[in-house]
């Protein structure tokens, strides 16, 4: 069986990921980044915004918490089954009067990127932005989607 496969049908069991205390499907999925982001940060005083990861029978959702940014200040690409979300946004405040002059300016600048998974619709992605956080909704393929058991009569 190959790894894909095995990946896959991990989704799908959830219950038995944790009775064996596997690798969440998740972490493949968005990647193992939290500590580079903390060290990032650290060093350069640059902000990411912290990243919710989700997924349940129809999709999976990504809630980028952003607050000070508009919709207009996002980029979305989709390059090879890797989804960039990234934001450049300038700002610059000049106060002039008759004996001085004051200029500041701010520049903020972020990219996560994220590999999705064969099971990912990558044709119906949909993004919505509400209150300082960005909606990124990946729907799953149908075959990829879990079925409710059905009963198997005897004969």
């Amino acid at each position: 069986m190959s790894n894909q496969k095995i990946k896959e049908g991990l989704t799908m069991l959830p219950a038995l990921r944790s009775r064996f205390n596997m690798p969440s499907f998740m972490d493949d999925f968005f990647g193992r980044d939290a500590s580079l982001d903390s060290l990032f940060n650290e060093r350069t005083g640059v902000n990411i915004p912290a990243v919710n990861l989700a997924e349940n029978n129809n999709e999976y959702r990504i809630e980028v918490a952003a607050p000070g940014l508009d919709k207009k200040d996002f980029n979305i690409n989709l390059d090879n089954d890797v989804l960039t979300i990234s934001s450049e946004k300038e700002d610059k405040k000049e106060d002039k009067d008759d004996n001085f002059m004051r200029c500041e300016f701010n520049y903020s600048r972020f990219s996560r990127s994220f590999t999705l998974p064969e099971s990912a619709n990558a044709e119906k992605i949909k993004a919505t932005h509400k209150d300082g956080i960005l909606y990124v909704h990946i729907p799953k393929k149908e075959e990829a989607k879990q079925k409710p058991p059905k009963q198997i009569d005897i004969s």
